[in-house]
């Protein structure tokens, strides 16, 4: 039977701590120079709606070092439910390849690819959702910190994908999470409630970003206004001023802290550069375990 990757939920807890493990050990390799093609002639079809860099090379890198090849598909090759209907996509890609990877603004647009296409099914960021990047920020924070149990995380910005990701694995996972966002910029109720329920993590929605920062041990932000938000970017600006994540707000922070961004960054927007270039940020740690934690991901879905 299939099985898809379109939220951090669709895998166990077992699932996870595996996946954690596969992408170590595969990291390692690559490393090593050691050639590990435990995808050898199998094919990943990728539709983009969104412009993209590290998921686009990411997940293109991935499969060449897998021993596979990956097809990337732009908006002018698809037109995904416009010029032709989701199913048929879905139907259509599954003939020629062993996997879809989907980069989309709708996540109803990745449930339909997963619905109708008899291979995996792989969420490569939607706007909801973004459960590529919320693992690899996880191993990165495993790689920086040991664990991630008992780990304070804050998240300080706008309440979107990568909060309901982070909110997600909370479910999962035992976490200490404390999200700071504005009113009107919290992340999907639906998502926090049902996470909150399973009573598996600490989770708080605040307001105050020192608050949130106050001896927290992984400081993470993201832009403030997302692709297809474009035309509330001024808006935004004004109304998340006070979420900057610079030197004055990460004095209240652990002493140890280490800093995250899943890129791109707006520099002197939602960070500044003295924390992105400073020693304490991992950012480019991070934006490279997307590769390894995406061909561990393949690898338990198309192997």
């Amino acid at each position: 039977m299939k099985r898809d990757f379109l939220a951090e939920t669709d895998f166990s807890k077992k699932e996870i701590i595996e996946t954690f493990k596969l992408a170590r050990k595969l990291k390692k390799k690559v490393k090593k120079g050691e050639k590990h093609h435990l995808l050898r002639g199998k094919v990943l079809g990728m539709i983009f709606q969104k412009p993209s860099n590290r998921t686009r090379v990411s997940f293109e890198v991935g499969m060449y070092q897998l021993g596979g090849h990956a097809i990337y598909l732009g908006p002018a090759e698809i037109g995904l439910g416009t010029r032709e209907s989701v199913a048929d996509v879905a139907r259509v890609l599954a003939r020629f390849t062993n996997g879809i990877m989907a980069r989309v603004f709708g996540h109803d647009l990745v449930e339909g690819l997963a619905q109708w296409a008899p291979v995996p099914v792989i969420n490569g960021l939607s706007d909801l959702l973004h459960p590529c990047q919320i693992l690899g920020d996880l191993l990165t924070i495993i790689e920086h910190k040991g664990t991630f149990e008992g780990v304070r995380i804050a998240y300080v910005g706008d309440g979107n994908n990568i909060v309901n990701s982070f909110i997600n694995v909370a479910g999962i996972l035992p976490l200490d999470l404390r999200v700071a966002c504005p009113k009107g910029y919290e992340p999907n109720a639906e998502i926090l409630a049902a996470a909150r329920a399973k009573a598996v993590s600490k989770i708080e929605v605040m307001r105050d970003p020192v608050e949130a920062v106050n001896g927290a041990d992984v400081i993470y932000t993201d832009t403030w206004a997302s692709m297809g938000q474009e035309a509330e970017a001024e808006a935004r600006r004004k109304v998340f001023k006070r979420y900057q994540v610079n030197s004055k707000l990460l004095e209240h922070a652990a002493r140890d802290y280490i800093f995250m961004h899943c890129l791109p960054a707006h520099r002197g927007e939602e960070v500044t550069d003295e924390v992105m270039d400073g020693p304490h940020s991992v950012v480019f740690d991070e934006a490279e375990n997307r590769l390894h934690i995406q061909k561990a991901i393949m690898v338990k879905l198309m192997a």
